[in-house]
């Protein structure tokens, strides 16, 4: 399989073979970062009345500008794990979503490929992405929680060969209007698969490692989105900078590719409360300057978009995104791009 081939921008940078892409050219855009809100709102502890209202919140983000939403996919609750993460099926509430805005940027974080059949993810995926004009973007991981996997029959020690049998497997798909393909996970002769995508192709960000080198990473990510480092002091995101300096080493044509990262925040009413790390760094406590001081870093470390999670925020959710959205999200805009491509269906 053959990494997406690059063409130039009108400004120059090289992009990947999605500048028509609504939803990548939103998110990404080389040495700039942008926004985007990581679902739920607020986590579920046993009472789905905690998700009420989120869709119209959704809505608000993307009227006031947001690059993205991000949803998890998260098939099963395992309580051994902790939270129950994101609770409608990624697939569905994203097609749900897609009805309710009209710019924002749908994103998976991550879709798990080592679960589920390339069949069943291309078809759901190229259908999210004509529904919304072209705005679906791919996070892709190989799964992280134990339990899921003899729930599918499925050895837990075979995801990561799996995830890369399956990202081949979907790509031909939905490249291809008669494939033929032979793969571990099943043989097409003579079928084809409807809807393709709005522009032929939907860009796949690997999270991670997902159970594949750096050089693999290199060669066939559309992306790459990884855990940030630590957050409250400088040198964090400079270990951040080595890292993606590293993978962008490797990328066959030197062309570009996006990285991302995401932090869970306790955004709090004070704006000069300093980075606290909580929850043994996996919340961040800060007032808002620390966290543009904390996303001025990142960018710096080549960053391209970051995705936020108020879950952990003591505050509303809607109080946190009129703050984020008036006093942050102008210093990282999302960019213009091309308009949703579709029909409204």
């Amino acid at each position: 399989m053959k990494a997406m081939t690059s063409i130039a921008s009108s400004a120059g940078a090289s992009y990947p073979a999605f500048s028509a892409h609504p939803g990548y050219r939103r998110m990404f855009a080389p040495d700039q970062l942008t926004l985007g809100i990581f679902l739920p709102l607020r986590f579920y502890a046993g009472d789905m009345r905690v998700l009420a209202g989120q869709a119209d919140l959704v809505a608000e983000i993307d009227r006031q500008g947001f690059a993205a939403v991000w949803v998890r996919d998260v098939p099963l609750f395992d309580p051994a794990f902790g939270d129950a993460g994101q609770v409608f099926d990624a697939f569905t509430y994203l097609a749900f979503l897609a009805a309710r805005t009209q710019r924002l940027a749908l994103a998976t974080g991550s879709a798990i490929f080592s679960l589920r059949h390339p069949i069943d993810l291309a078809k759901a995926s190229a259908t999210i992405d004509q529904l919304s004009g072209g705005r679906l973007v791919l996070g892709i991981a190989s799964g992280d929680r134990p339990a899921e996997f003899p729930a599918y029959g499925i050895e837990h020690s075979e995801r990561g060969a799996r995830f890369a049998q399956s990202v081949g497997y979907f790509r031909d798909l939905l490249r291809a209007d008669s494939p033929a393909i032979d793969s571990p996970l099943g043989r097409i002769d003579a079928a084809a698969l409807l809807p393709k995508p709005v522009n032929r192709a939907i860009p796949l960000v690997v999270t991670s490692s997902s159970g594949q080198s750096l050089d693999w990473i290199a060669a066939q990510a559309d992306g790459w989105l990884t855990y940030p480092e630590a957050t409250h002091v400088p040198q964090g995101p400079l270990r951040l900078a080595q890292k993606i300096a590293a993978w962008r080493a490797l990328i066959p044509d030197g062309g570009f590719r996006p990285h991302m990262t995401n932090e869970w925040l306790d955004l709090v009413d004070d704006p000069d409360h300093p980075r606290t790390p909580l929850r043994g760094g996996f919340v961040l406590r800060t007032g808002r300057k620390g966290l543009i001081a904390l996303l001025e870093e990142w960018q710096r470390a080549g960053v391209n978009h970051a995705a936020l999670g108020i879950q952990f925020s003591q505050r509303p959710a809607a109080e946190v995104i009129q703050e984020l959205a008036e006093e942050v999200l102008p210093r990282f805009p999302s960019h213009a791009g091309p308009p949703a491509l579709a029909p409204l269906w």
